[in-house]
């Protein structure tokens, strides 16, 4: 029963990084660059495949919980091979839809991190061919390039190609921040959309996440090419990395997915926070009330996110699509008197208004809970799990203080 309720389309996280569930709240106010070196990379290295299973269980919950349906997940940690396979196995036993994004760099990256181009294909195509298409296509593997910076020109050539003969696109960071553009200007003459460009890979099958700093030209062979930019407002907002030209560029028709990014750059994957900060941003950004409205932002995490997917059968209610949908309840303090509902679900409806949710016409969230996982025990467990990784990375948090250090 509905009622008082709204039905909408699943959303997509387009842009996450699950491993990072076990990093929130360890690198506020640093900069991407800092935040990478003094605490995603100290801790990443000491991940293993139940680490990281626990890390993706637990934020697959909260996307779920968060009104994604779908979610791509840039994985980019292979210190233990086996974790890609212990998130596809995450997303498998909860339901949810799930691209798994293979992250790599073969330079300038933290070494224990970095993979040689024969590597990344021979570790990628291990996991294609066990999870590509599984459970109805639920869940799809394709090959990530993490960022500019950290890719080889042939690296690049040889992911591009093997991701596009497996059937699958490509998902990478890109112009995130002035500095990175700096880099690349410094290093190849070019900048980030340029340089995929030049190499000749730059397609429709491409996710360009976060894609701040780009200039016209960039944009123009963006809507050219017809690639997907992958709007983070949140994230962009947490590591002051900048706000992009979301308005020029949906003036120059290009398609538009929003996420989350990874806990560790946001401390939610909420999708519902993605939807306001979207529209906000833009308008304190540009003095404009009406730069976007609700139903821009609802269009960016449905169809956008489906367009980030490569599906055309998502993020819509319609015969023959697929039954990936929300019910949201406006019975509540927080969201009535409800006089439009896409500005109920856009400026007022948070998880907790998430009572049912299903995926591929399974009913995965019942009452707004998950059938079946205890919640309580999951959160312990984790906790105990990234008490583990961090008391090894030696990294300082609430975790790893003695009992009784309220810091």
């Amino acid at each position: 029963d509905a009622t008082g309720s709204a039905v909408m389309p699943g959303m997509t996280n387009a842009h996450t990084h699950l491993f990072q569930t076990f990093f929130r709240g360890l690198a506020d106010d640093k900069p991407l660059l800092d935040w990478l070196r003094d605490c995603i990379w100290p801790g990443a290295v000491h991940l293993d495949r139940d680490a990281a299973h626990l890390a993706a269980t637990v934020g697959l919950i909260e996307n779920l919980r968060g009104g994604a349906t779908s979610v791509i997940d840039h994985q980019y940690i292979h210190i233990d091979e086996a974790i890609d396979d212990a998130v596809c196995t995450a997303a498998d036993e909860l339901g949810v839809r799930f691209l798994l994004a293979r992250g790599w760099a073969d330079r300038n990256y933290e070494p224990s991190l970095t993979e040689s181009a024969d590597e990344v294909l021979e570790r990628t195509r291990r996991v294609h061919e066990r999870w590509h298409g599984h459970d109805r296509d639920r869940i799809r593997v394709e090959l990530a390039p993490l960022i500019p910076w950290g890719c080889s020109d042939d690296a690049m050539r040889a992911t591009v190609a093997a991701s596009r003969e497996w059937g699958g696109g490509t998902h990478i960071h890109c112009a995130e921040t002035a500095v990175e553009v700096e880099m690349s200007l410094d290093e190849r003459g070019v900048r980030h959309v340029e340089w995929l460009d030049r190499l000749g890979l730059l397609g429709p099958d491409f996710q360009l996440a976060h894609s701040v700093w780009l200039d016209d030209a960039e944009l123009d062979l963006i809507a050219a090419r017809d690639a997907v930019v992958v709007h983070c407002p949140v994230s962009n907002m947490y590591l002051a990395s900048g706000v992009p030209r979301i308005l020029d560029m949906r003036a120059r028709g290009i398609r538009i997915a929003l996420a989350s990014d990874g806990p560790g750059s946001n401390n939610r994957q909420d999708m519902f926070e993605v939807l306001k900060s979207t529209i906000l941003l833009q308008k304190v950004h540009h003095l404009d009330p009406v730069a976007l409205q609700p139903e821009d932002a609802i269009t960016m995490a449905c169809r956008g996110g489906a367009a980030a997917l490569g599906r055309d059968d998502l993020g819509l209610i319609a015969p023959g699509a697929l039954a990936d949908l929300l019910v949201v309840s406006l019975e509540s303090v927080f969201t009535a008197p409800v006089h439009r509902v896409p500005s109920a679900l856009v400026f007022c409806a948070a998880p907790a208004n998430v009572t049912h949710v299903v995926v591929a016409g399974r009913l995965i969230v019942d009452g707004g809970t998950i059938p079946g996982i205890d919640e309580v025990d999951l959160v312990r467990r984790a906790e105990a799990s990234a008490r583990e990784v961090f008391r090894r990375a030696g990294v300082e948090s609430r975790l790893t203080r003695p009992p009784g250090d309220g810091r």
